[in-house]
């Protein structure tokens, strides 16, 4: 049995360069992937955010209108009458990454009841990993506005504008 020492020249690969040319490409592509799928998300909860206070808004008025129009529910109240679903059970309730706070203003002999609600996104490590932008809705106005860097209040312009 005779073994040959040919030079492996006509054998076919890849070489070092080509591989790590390779792996960078799939890099880049997973980076762009990721950065979407973020974009995506924080679009989605934001989405989310805003139906979620027009239904909060629908179930205001419902309470009101069952309570002889002298008062809007706070969260645990409505959750009582089951025109809330659990989400929004305990303190600060969260529901697709939003933070929601209400404030309820009770009747008296110089003001109307009213309610003020707010969607702030979770942050973390002072970074908001879940949407860009802050919702405020009151029944006042009836209309949902919009900061994008901090709470939104009144005053901040309505969405679509």
């Amino acid at each position: 049995m005779t073994i040959r020492n040919q030079p492996r020249n006509d054998e076919r690969g890849f070489s070092l360069i080509e591989l790590m040319i390779v792996i960078a490409i799939i890099g880049i592509l997973i980076a762009v992937g990721v950065t979407g799928w973020k974009t995506a998300v924080k679009a989605a909860n934001e989405a989310a955010a805003i139906k979620t206070l027009r239904t909060v808004a629908e179930q205001q008025m419902l309470y009101y209108n069952s309570h002889q129009r002298t008062t809007f529910g706070t969260f645990d109240e409505m959750l009582k009458e089951n025109m809330l679903d659990n989400r929004f059970a305990g303190g600060t309730p969260v529901v697709e990454g939003y933070l929601f706070t209400m404030r309820v203003i009770p009747k008296s002999t110089t003001t109307q009841p009213g309610y003020a609600v707010t969607a702030d996104p979770q942050v973390s490590e002072g970074v908001s990993a879940t949407g860009k932008n802050h919702f405020y809705l009151d029944s006042d106005s009836n209309t949902i506005h919009v900061n994008g860097g901090q709470p939104a209040t009144v005053s901040d312009p309505p969405i679509g504008q």
